[in-house]
């Protein structure tokens, strides 16, 4: 037996209790779990604003660990003993992409602790392609939110909306998504960084990783405003998920300009007149997640130094306390970046 956090989505109750300890099938292993942050994307399928595909489910995605067990079929080159950060996805198999072979075009890829059960809890099974392995070097707690909290935005503003050097961006929220971002177009050489927070606090971080201008979203004529300091954005990056920040977002761009969503919401989304974002040639795009390879890159990143992390984690609970690190994430007490468990 092993102790979890089991979410029930009737009750919308999380209770941590005793469960079996999971047996790997072929293709899996078993991980010991080290540590495993809380995002807001849980505090989202806690709360009810995002859909709950299970009826019960242990919640988790942004884990690193030990391998403990592997099961049939896995490659040598994974052993007990090696520590890994865990691949937050897996490709459903069925797809007409998996069908033919192409997993990363899968249309219904399922998320850990969503579609499936994830890390908060002291083992977890994935299969064997979700582990990237690391060494001594970096500690467990600073792996595990690679795994969401720094990959989704570097796939995000690197590869989805293609932020280039010298190009201008403006970032809204300095959250778990949002410090990391900074930090991405600070490496990626963007030129000028505006960071938007309400937080004075959050404000003052995003100068302190690498923002040129940081700004309260609440000021009179952002858009005025950010036109004097960039004559227009290249990118604008929604990291709440929300329809208004995404509407003053649009408002700030300059001729070309791309609109990103990172931010997860399921508010309708309206940009103001249709007319506007086609003459200017303005583009949406949508964004969730990344890719597997990220994650090896990110790694690579940290260990160099090109890339730090060690901020960013703002408090270690015991799993018997997840509960509390949810509401201290959903009522932002404290200013947290990553709260993170270690079962």
């Amino acid at each position: 037996m092993m102790r979890a956090a089991r979410f029930d989505a009737a009750t919308r109750s999380l209770t941590v209790r005793d469960v079996p300890v999971p047996e790997p099938g072929p293709g899996e292993v078993l991980v010991r779990v080290m540590a495993c942050g809380i995002c807001l994307s849980d505090v989202h399928l806690l709360d009810g604003t995002l859909p709950a595909p299970l009826p019960e489910v242990t919640p988790g995605h942004e884990a690193a660990g030990v391998i403990e067990r592997v099961g049939p079929g896995v490659p040598p080159h994974w052993q007990p003993g090696q520590r890994a950060v865990l691949f937050a996805g897996r490709v459903c198999g069925e797809c007409p992409a998996c069908a033919g072979g192409q997993f990363e075009q899968c249309t219904d890829t399922e998320i850990m602790g969503f579609n499936y059960d994830g890390a908060w809890a002291e083992f977890v099974v994935v299969p064997y392609v979700a582990l990237a392995a690391f060494g001594d070097d970096l500690p467990f707690e600073q792996a595990a939110i690679l795994a969401d909290a720094v990959a989704t935005p570097y796939a995000g503003l690197t590869e989805r909306a293609g932020l280039r050097v010298g190009q201008s961006v403006g970032l809204w929220g300095i959250g778990g998504l949002g410090v990391h971002a900074v930090q991405i177009a600070r490496l990626v050489g963007a030129a000028p960084i505006i960071a938007l927070d309400p937080l004075p606090a959050a404000r003052e971080r995003a100068l302190a990783l690498g923002a040129d201008h940081a700004l309260d979203p609440a000021a009179d004529d952002i858009p005025g405003t950010i036109r004097e300091l960039t004559g227009g954005l290249d990118l604008a990056v929604d990291l709440v998920g929300a329809n208004t920040v995404l509407a003053q977002a649009a408002r700030c761009l300059g001729g070309g300009g791309r609109l990103l969503m990172i931010g997860v919401s399921m508010e309708p989304i309206a940009l103001g007149p249709a007319v506007m974002f086609g003459m200017a040639g303005h583009s949406l795009l949508g964004h969730l997640g990344y890719r597997k390879r990220h994650l090896d890159e990110l790694i690579t990143l940290v260990r160099t130094g090109r890339l730090d992390v060690s901020g960013s984690i703002s408090e270690v609970l015991p799993l018997e306390d997840v509960a509390r690190g949810v509401e201290q994430l959903a009522s932002k007490k404290g200013n947290p970046i990553r709260l993170v468990i270690r079962p």
